[in-house]
């Protein structure tokens, strides 16, 4: 994946801590997506269910979508955040 693709992935301010100090910030909802770091490795995901932290700051209750599990999850600098597009309305033409 090219890092255009990854930072369209990406909303600014919901990734793990950068170079550039961004931190990662999340909802209960919001998706966390782990990529492997190396070949071999399976990109894992799954729903934040539970914040510790009221400004959305790590770490996370994590329900992983491979197996169902709910663990508490610290990122690292292979995760990030995905905020869910927001769901189409009455009126809105969906």
């Amino acid at each position: 994946m090219t890092a255009a693709k990854q930072d369209s992935d990406r909303t600014a301010g919901s990734f793990a801590p950068d170079v550039a100090g961004h931190a990662m910030r999340a909802r209960v909802g919001d998706e966390i997506v782990v990529r492997g770091t190396t070949s071999g490795v399976v990109t894992r995901d799954g729903e934040i269910v539970g914040l510790h932290h009221p400004d959305g700051s790590p770490p996370y209750d994590v329900r992983w979508a491979d197996d169902g599990r709910v663990t508490l999850y610290f990122p690292g600098s292979d995760a990030y955040v995905r905020h869910p597009a927001p769901a189409a309305g009455p009126g809105t033409g969906a």
